[in-house]
């Protein structure tokens, strides 16, 4: 749509303008501006390419001196560049930019034991309308901390316990990413699936280990040794150094796609084929993941719709205190399956027909486990 000319009166437009322009009611430019739900789509866009065309900007100044509301999200994040964290903060960031709101961020730093109080206690000196917690791990003191605030919390992951206004919960459970890798490996004929564990100091480290645990006893399956890496290829390189050296060892499911591509590294050097003698099984489904030498499997996570539904539910909070939450609904599981996995050397002649096939994306069907979601 052209851009008309500039308003004769030198005034800045005004809703009532842009409501003229896209014949609607001036109730349902404020609702489009301000990002709230039942406006078509017809008439979301007829709205939005009126307010461009005219140069409206919804005055968020104003709105917070009429509300008692500053318009502003804090976020309270681990300051990493690791994969989920960072993609999750991403995603944020892209969301907000259709809720009417801005993101104030402030990153802890692992070891301090007191970083998410004191980051939400920062977050509140600002007067933010509500807060996202996107932190991975636990501190020591953790159990002793108690935060009070009467804004409304989205959680991503699993924080300390605390006492908030109103807490709302997004994302994937990590208990079932892991029990979906597990049950692909087993379903391929595998005896038993060994782990490569995330640190121990992080939620979803923890919940894949659970996960994975979990279904091999609800398959009558032995529980292997659980090797431990810091998420980062070098540590998946030293434990598939080990690995390699037992020749037991036919499938290894790596709680990230660095630490599995490490880990196919040492397999390959030390004469181990991937697949045809170990399967392996990373997750996160990272950029690179689909041209590593073989493709890996994995399991693809989808942070930009976490932090886009997340952060809809918190705005619904926010601006809603009264109503009910809106209703959670588990995304379904990705499992995206490459051509580092395949039956094991005794059971391939009879497998022969479930070879993988690359970069299919296959819904896993899981049980649904504790609500925690994943980083």
């Amino acid at each position: 749509m052209a851009r008309l000319a500039g308003r004769s009166t030198g005034t800045a437009p005004r809703s009532i303008d842009v409501a003229r322009l896209a014949g609607v009611s001036q109730k349902t430019v404020s609702r489009v501006m301000n990002g709230e739900q039942y406006v078509s789509g017809d008439v979301r866009r007829r709205v939005l390419e009126a307010a461009e065309t005219l140069g409206y900007r919804l005055n968020h100044a104003a709105r917070a001196l009429a509300s008692g509301r500053t318009r502003s999200i804090g976020v309270v994040t681990l300051g990493t560049a690791l994969y989920g964290p960072a993609s999750l903060l991403m995603g944020l960031e892209r969301a907000v930019r259709d809720t009417g709101y801005t993101l104030r961020v402030v990153n802890t730093v692992e070891g301090d034991a007191a970083g998410i109080a004191g980051a939400v206690d920062s977050l509140l000196e600002q007067g933010v309308d509500g807060i996202v917690i996107s932190e991975p791990i636990d501190e020591e003191g953790d159990a002793d901390l108690a935060i009070r605030a009467d804004v409304p919390f989205l959680i991503l992951g699993a924080p300390p316990p605390f006492t908030a206004h109103r807490v709302v919960t997004a994302g994937l459970v990590a208990h079932q990413l892991a029990r979906a890798v597990t049950e692909h490996l087993l379903g391929l004929g595998h005896p038993t699936v060994h782990h490569l564990a995330g640190p121990q100091r992080w939620y979803a480290a923890r919940d894949r280990m659970e996960g994975w645990r979990a279904t091999l006893a609800a398959h009558g399956r032995r529980e292997p040794p659980v090797i431990v890496g810091d998420w980062s290829a070098a540590s998946g390189y030293r434990a598939g150094r080990e690995l390699a050296e037992d020749h037991d060892v036919t499938a290894v499911f790596a709680a990230n796609d660095d630490m599995a591509i490490g880990l196919i590294r040492a397999l390959l050097e030390s004469g181990r084929r991937v697949p045809e003698d170990v399967s392996v099984v990373g997750l996160d489904d990272v950029p690179v993941a689909a041209y590593v030498t073989p493709p890996l499997t994995t399991v693809r996570q989808p942070f930009d719709a976490t932090a886009e539904d997340g952060l809809r539910r918190l705005v619904h909070a926010i601006e809603h205190p009264d109503s009910d939450p809106i209703p959670v609904h588990d995304p379904p599981v990705n499992l995206v399956v490459r051509s580092s996995t395949a039956p094991p050397p005794n059971r391939r002649t009879v497998h022969s027909g479930t070879a993988p096939f690359d970069g299919a994306t296959v819904p896993a069907r899981v049980t649904p486990g504790p609500r925690r979601t994943s980083v």
